[in-house]
C-alpha cells in the first residue's frame, strides 16, 4: 500500500461527503466539477493555504503540524477513528528493512483464557483478522463446519474477512450482512493504516478484490472505523435465532492482536441457545 496515494484518495473521499453548505459557504449555481467541497474551499475553512492543502492532498507535507491536521479533520467532520487514521497516513513510520514475517503466536495464557469461558464464545484476532485461537463455543457459532484446529496451522487459518466474503455460511450467519460487511472492511481500513507495508495485508485485499464486486466496493469507499460493538442477530442453522453482543479488547503485549467476546442478555432466550449450541459441539480430546 502506498501511503501517499492512500492519504490522497482518503483525504478526497472525505471531501466529497461535505456539500459547500454544509460548512457554511455559498452555494453557487452552476454544475461543479467535482462532488463536495473543492480543494481551495476546504484551504480556505482549516486557515491554510491552497498550495499547502494540495501537497497534503499528495503526501508531499510529511512535517505537517498537530494544529493543520486537527483544523483538516474539523473541516472534514472526522470521527476519533477517523482522525487517528489521518494522523497515521500523514505520518507513517518509517520502512523497516525487509524480513520474513514469522506466524502469528497466541500466549498460553491468552488461549488458556478464552478457553475458560465455557459456553461464551470467545476467539483471537491476528492483526489482519486471521482466527488465531478460538474456544469450543466461538467455533461453533462462527464456524462449525471448519476443522476446529485450523487456527493452529498457520496456512489454515480462517480469516474473518475472507470468510465474510466468500463463505457461505458466514454470509449466512448475519441478519442485516451489509452492515457487518460495512464495519469489516472499516475495520480492515483502520489496520491498513498501521500496516502499509504488510504483504500480507496487501495479498488479502488484493484476493478480495478480485473475488468479491461486494468487497472491492467498499474498498474504493475509504470507509474507516473500528468494529462495531452493537448487538447483532445470529441466523445459526442449528440453534435459530441469536442477539448477540461482541466487545473487542486489544491485546496490550502482542501487536495488533484482539480478544473477540460473544455475550447474551443472562436469562435470554439467546444465552439458552448458546448453551444447546456449545453442547452439540462437545469436547472430545
Amino acid at each position: 500500500m502506498d501511503v501517499q496515494t492512500e492519504l490522497g484518495e482518503f483525504l478526497r473521499s472525505r471531501r466529497a461527503r461535505l456539500r459547500p453548505e454544509d460548512t457554511g459557504l455559498p452555494a453557487y449555481g452552476g454544475r461543479r466539477r467535482v462532488p463536495g467541497l473543492r480543494r481551495e474551499e476546504l484551504a480556505q475553512l482549516a486557515g491554510v493555504s491552497a498550495g499547502y492543502y494540495t501537497r497534503l492532498e499528495q503526501g508531499q507535507s510529511g512535517n505537517a503540524s498537530d494544529a493543520v491536521l486537527d483544523a483538516v479533520a474539523r473541516v472534514l467532520r472526522l470521527d476519533e477513528a477517523e482522525c487517528a487514521h489521518l494522523y497515521t497516513l500523514a505520518r507513517p513510520k518509517p520502512k523497516t528493512r525487509g524480513r520474513a514475517a514469522r506466524p502469528e503466536q497466541v500466549r498460553p495464557g491468552v488461549r488458556l483464557m478464552i478457553e475458560s469461558l465455557g459456553d461464551v464464545p470467545a476467539l483471537v484476532l491476528g492483526r489482519f483478522t486471521d482466527v488465531l485461537a478460538w474456544n469450543r463455543a466461538a467455533h461453533a457459532l462462527l464456524a462449525g463446519h471448519l476443522d476446529f484446529d485450523a487456527p493452529g496451522r498457520p496456512a489454515d487459518r480462517p480469516n474473518i474477512a475472507r470468510m465474510l466474503f466468500l463463505d457461505p455460511h458466514m454470509r449466512a450467519l448475519y441478519d442485516d450482512w451489509p452492515r457487518k460487511a460495512r464495519s469489516t472492511v472499516a475495520d480492515l481500513r483502520l489496520i491498513a493504516g498501521r500496516y502499509p507495508d504488510s504483504p500480507e495485508l496487501a495479498s488479502l485485499v488484493g484476493e478480495l478484490s478480485m473475488a468479491s464486486q461486494e468487497f472491492a466496493k467498499l474498498w474504493s469507499a475509504h470507509a474507516v472505523a473500528d468494529c462495531e460493538t452493537d448487538a447483532r442477530i445470529y441466523h445459526h442453522p442449528l440453534v435459530g435465532e441469536m442477539t448477540l453482543l461482541a466487545e473487542f479488547m486489544a491485546l496490550p503485549k502482542d501487536d495488533g492482536q484482539r480478544v473477540a467476546v460473544f455475550n447474551a442478555e443472562p436469562g435470554s432466550p439467546s444465552e439458552a441457545a448458546l448453551r444447546l449450541l456449545a453442547g452439540a459441539f462437545p469436547i472430545t480430546d
